[in-house]
């Protein structure tokens, strides 16, 4: 019988690192899978010969892909993050919520409307409960849209 008491603190250590090592030795493998995979400066041919190479002599290929192309592994993951990032801010800009303005916003302008004489005090109030329901007539513009000067 092997109880637990059997295994010594030293070789719990020991198993726990080979443990991490291992995992990090994967994480550096995929990584490496993703990266020539995500490299247009490659070739089908490139990628086809590193790909075998990291998986056939793994070691071995993982070393040398890291020697012979490691520097522009970070370029790569930064070029990626900000192509990410233009795509995310253009999406959020093209969205129609993006484009709508707030109803404090619209208040104000339809307070400048009336004070400068644009429209009357009736329009005013009936724009004003249309801005507060968040509902537009349907058909037809608001009086604050057919008065604006700009």
């Amino acid at each position: 019988m092997y109880l637990a008491y059997d295994y010594p603190l030293l070789a719990a250590f020991w198993t726990m690192l080979w443990f991490f090592l291992w995992i990090l030795w994967f994480f550096l493998l995929f990584k490496i899978v993703f990266d020539v995979f995500r490299d247009d400066s490659l070739g089908g041919w490139g990628k086809t010969g590193w790909l075998a190479f990291v998986i056939l002599v793994p070691f071995l290929g993982v070393l040398v892909y890291l020697i012979a192309r490691g520097k522009d592994m970070g370029r790569r993951d930064a070029e990626q993050a900000r192509a990410q990032k233009q795509m995310f801010d253009s999406y959020v800009r093209e969205t129609p919520a993006g484009d709508r303005t707030s109803s404090a916003d619209e208040l104000v302008r339809l307070s400048e409307l009336r004070s400068r004489g644009d429209i009357t005090q009736e329009e005013f109030h009936r724009a004003k409960e249309l801005v507060l329901t968040d509902s537009g007539p349907t058909g037809r513009a608001s009086p604050s849209a057919t008065t604006d000067p700009r």
